[in-house]
């Protein structure tokens, strides 16, 4: 069988440039959120956190763990995400968290990966590794002031009294 040129795409179009320019502009929706909540107040109510980390994190699809880094007002310093895993898991390492918060100066901070199936229930692994990072970060006097699971919806550590 023999398929002409003319059967091929020329446009040089593929299904990834899409994903990418809708990357793009989740990324300029979540940055706009972070500029109104830098205006308006803090990051303290649950659900403008997870309004943000939904877009930030919601279309990655391997898992992502990423950090909101916070002042003592509770404003973002910056969202930084540190480890990038593969569809069901990612590996965190609580020194590298440490000196991301350190080097950010940061008085608070709000954990947050996502969970590419969709279902955004934490697992027992997402509950030991909160728990050494919240130890991890006492030490150096850093608050972790949630962690976020992102899915199909959002699911709080502190709503749930984990934290």
């Amino acid at each position: 069988m023999r398929i002409s040129r003319s059967a091929i795409p020329t446009n040089h179009q593929y299904p990834a440039h899409q994903t990418s320019s809708l990357n793009e502009l989740l990324e300029h929706a979540a940055e706009a959120l972070a500029q109104k909540y830098k205006r308006e107040g803090t990051f303290t109510n649950p659900d403008n956190v997870k309004e943000y980390l939904q877009l930030k994190l919601g279309s990655y699809d391997r898992e992502v763990f990423a950090l909101m880094l916070l002042d003592n007002q509770h404003q973002l310093i910056r969202f930084e995400e540190l480890f990038f895993g593969t569809i069901d898991a990612a590996s965190v390492y609580s020194r590298e968290v440490v000196k991301a918060a350190l080097n950010a100066n940061a008085a608070a901070v709000i954990l947050a990966h996502n969970h590419p199936s969709g279902i955004a229930e934490p697992s027992r692994a997402d509950k030991r590794i909160t728990n050494r990072l919240v130890d991890a970060l006492g030490l150096i006097d850093v608050r972790v002031l949630d962690h976020i699971v992102v899915g199909e919806h959002c699911v709080s550590f502190a709503e749930r009294n984990w934290i």
